[in-house]
């Protein structure tokens, strides 16, 4: 199962796709920002804003482990 450009998760939730995620906080936290997440990882919730950070697939991605090209 894959995630689509712009879907978004919450804290707790397993990653579907590996790619880049945008982070976005609660507005008295901080600005948003990219993290790499990896297939089957866990959404990890914020030390500021607990569960209320969501994190939205902005660019999928396949990780080297799970290349064809590499095969």
């Amino acid at each position: 199962m894959s995630a689509n450009k712009g879907e978004e998760f919450k804290p707790g939730q397993k990653c579907k796709q590996s790619g880049i995620y945008s982070v976005v906080h609660d507005e008295n936290h901080t600005q948003p920002h990219e993290v790499t997440c990896v297939n089957g990882h866990t959404f990890p919730p914020c030390n500021h804003c607990g569960k209320g950070v969501k994190f939205v697939l902005t660019h999928p991605a396949v990780h080297i482990d799970k290349s064809k090209w590499l095969e």
